[in-house]
């Protein structure tokens, strides 16, 4: 029997003892998995809303775009795919009250009483004082499991001052100060 036979079974029989994380070990590694805390809004025909995401990354700058996950059971999910557009605004550190706002069960009227929103005719509600607000058009959908991976293209990116950023980390807010 040559040695990579060997490495080869003893490989497979190391894989088959651990096998697939179970559900529990999965959430708690990516509680471990720090990120930027986002409101994501729409407005459109289907209505407006909006949720509370730190599922957000960066795909390419050309064309700029962002891609953003939404559970489909989440009450924003209807309104949100249906209006194809959305505006991804980043939170400071002084604004945990409103990502608190955002992923509560709360109607969505209430959720928007929070915070200061500016409106434009064909936009998604942007937050004023948001780090940034990008927004963007779904361009395309991808279903995984139990959520919607949306790819996003952004057409206007709105920054602003701020003094940290508010980041999700071990399933517990933290602000990271500017340097």
């Amino acid at each position: 029997m040559s040695i990579d036979t060997v490495l080869s079974a003893a490989s497979k029989a190391a894989q088959s003892q651990q096998g697939e994380p179970c559900v529990t070990d999965f959430r708690d590694a990516m509680a471990r998995l720090g990120a930027a805390v986002h409101i994501i809004t729409t407005d459109g025909a289907v209505g407006r809303a909006g949720f509370t995401a730190s599922a957000v990354c960066s795909v390419t700058d050309s064309p700029p775009s962002v891609l953003v996950c939404i559970n489909r059971n989440s009450s924003a999910y209807a309104a949100t795919l249906g209006n194809r557009t959305v505006c991804i605004n980043t939170l400071s550190a002084s604004q945990q009250p409103l990502s608190a706002a955002f992923s509560a069960k709360a109607p969505m009227d209430v959720r928007f009483e929070s915070g200061e929103w500016i409106e434009e005719a064909g936009r998604a509600p942007a937050l004023r004082d948001a780090i940034m607000s990008l927004h963007c058009r779904i361009a395309s959908t991808v279903s995984v499991g139990t959520h919607d991976i949306l790819l996003c293209e952004v057409d206007r990116i709105d920054a602003n001052p701020h003094s940290g950023i508010l980041i999700y980390y071990n399933r517990k807010y933290h602000d990271i100060a500017c340097s």
